[in-house]
């Protein structure tokens, strides 16, 4: 019998946890941590993690991984979930495209987690972390279908992330707990059974989304940690008749993208690093709004303003339109065309916009929202037909004085075409482990991170992110 595509997973996964990746790799990798982790530290006053943080605190346990928002160690499955829960709150979290998810943000909480509690060297983390996501992308792309440029699981209402997340986590979790290449097959078929997650929060609110990636990471530390005591998934669980594929995309998945190339062609080599703290999908316009404001256009001569999009973006930022030009928090701002555009205009800081442009109060600003009612979304067919390999943007300025100006933006920064240079990933760090940490507490655990690749432990850094001195800064 064939190998099954569970099978060619764990095979890789086992193969890695064994000889490793290059230095180069892992060097990128740890920047997905630095990131990560700045992320995390900036999430650490949301309403979201204090309410995970004192659910994952009142279940008790051993003190087996940092929680970061805690500043304590619990059982690394509630670990797991606290700072999971974290790295997605803010939408500042990487994107992988086209797949159209977020994989390190269910994935590295959990290899964090396990990497602490067992005692892994840098490397082992770095190892596991880039399988994960590459497990993750990988069935991403299975339910990504071209001719519809759109995820199924997200035209079927499902985040991709928390599902297909969970069993990169698990897969990540497994290397580190040291399973064999059965054990790894196991833990993809347990794991399949584990993920879950919608997005009609994106539309309408709710905060429940925030905790998705954590559930992600805490399901798959639990799926690691069963195949670890012997339980057992099936080996066809995710191209079988009643598997993962046919039950989240129905008839209209790719299997083979689960294997096509693998171990030569990453897909965890493809994801894009957020400059700013909210939906992907908002930045190529956010982009174009700074592009105005550097062609010095005065937002007070601004009569109307179209932002054109991808067709399949149109109703995740521009719908509705009563609810995305007077967003409810400033949480939903991080999810609306029109107010992103406005903040762009009229905010700023950081990389080009910052948290300070999704406050609760910012949602409230009068001139932010008398400039979003000006923005009118539509689709636009070049950038449809760009996406979701970018996900593109053309924002029209129509002026006081008759004239318009166009900016159109192709290619996402922080991708991997136009990428933030490491100077750029270090602003972005700082600016959030700075909400909670004191700017010599950020560079050393930024100096710790990038010394990750050599590291014989976490110890270091670990009790570097539970050491605060500074008090958290409110949303």
């Amino acid at each position: 019998m064939n190998p099954t595509p569970a099978q060619h997973l764990a095979k890789l996964a086992h193969t890695v946890a064994r000889k490793g990746l290059p230095r180069d790799f892992r060097d990128e990798m740890a920047g997905r941590v630095l990131d990560l982790i700045g992320n995390s530290l900036a999430a650490v006053p949301t309403d979201a993690a204090v309410a995970v943080s004192a659910m994952a605190e009142s279940w008790g346990g051993a003190p087996q991984a940092t929680a970061i928002s805690t500043a304590r160690r619990l059982p690394a499955h509630a670990a797991a979930l606290v700072n999971g829960t974290l790295a997605h709150s803010l939408d500042f979290d990487d994107t992988h495209l086209p797949s159209v998810l977020h994989p390190s943000a269910a994935v590295l909480p959990a290899a964090l987690a396990v990497a602490e509690a067992v005692g892994a060297s840098g490397a082992a983390l770095l190892d596991a972390a880039a399988i994960g996501i590459e497990v993750t992308c990988r069935l991403g792309m299975a339910g990504y279908e071209p001719a519809a440029h759109n995820s199924i699981f997200f035209d079927r209402g499902l985040h991709a992330t928390a599902i297909c997340g969970t069993v990169g986590a698990a897969v990540a979790a497994g290397m580190l707990y040291g399973l064999d290449e059965a054990e790894l097959a196991s833990v993809i078929g347990i794991a399949c059974s584990m993920g879950s997650g919608i997005i009609e929060a994106n539309r309408t609110g709710g905060t429940v989304k925030r905790v998705h990636c954590g559930w992600a990471a805490h399901a798959g530390v639990a799926a690691a940690d069963l195949a670890r005591h012997g339980l057992t998934g099936p080996p066809t669980a995710l191209e079988g008749r009643f598997g993962f594929l046919t039950a989240f995309c129905g008839d209209r998945a790719d299997a083979d993208q689960l294997t096509a190339g693998l171990g030569t062609r990453w897909e965890a080599r493809r994801v894009f690093v957020k400059p700013y703290p909210c939906n992907h999908f908002t930045h190529a316009g956010i982009d174009a709004a700074l592009r105005l404001r550097s062609a010095v256009v005065d937002p007070g001569s601004i009569t109307a303003l179209t932002l054109g999009l991808p067709a399949p973006v149109v109703h995740a930022i521009g719908e509705p339109r009563a609810a995305k030009i007077r967003p409810s928090s400033g949480y939903h701002g991080a999810f609306s065309g029109p107010f992103t555009v406005a903040a762009a205009l009229l905010g700023g800081g950081g990389l080009g916009v910052s948290h300070a442009d999704f406050t609760d109060a910012a949602v409230r600003s009068a001139d932010r929202l008398a400039l979003a009612a000006k923005v009118r979304v539509i689709p636009d067919a070049q950038c449809t037909s760009i996406f979701p390999q970018q996900f593109p943007a053309v924002l029209t300025a129509e002026l006081a004085d008759g004239s318009s100006h166009v900016e159109r933006i192709a290619v996402n920064r922080g991708g991997p075409e136009n990428p933030l240079t490491p100077a750029e990933l270090l602003t972005k760090f700082r600016i959030n482990a700075e909400r909670v940490s004191t700017p010599a507490q950020a560079e050393y655990i930024a100096e710790l991170t990038g010394a990750l690749p050599t590291a014989t432990d976490l110890t270091t850094l670990t009790a570097a992110l539970r050491d605060r001195k500074a008090e958290p800064m409110t949303t």
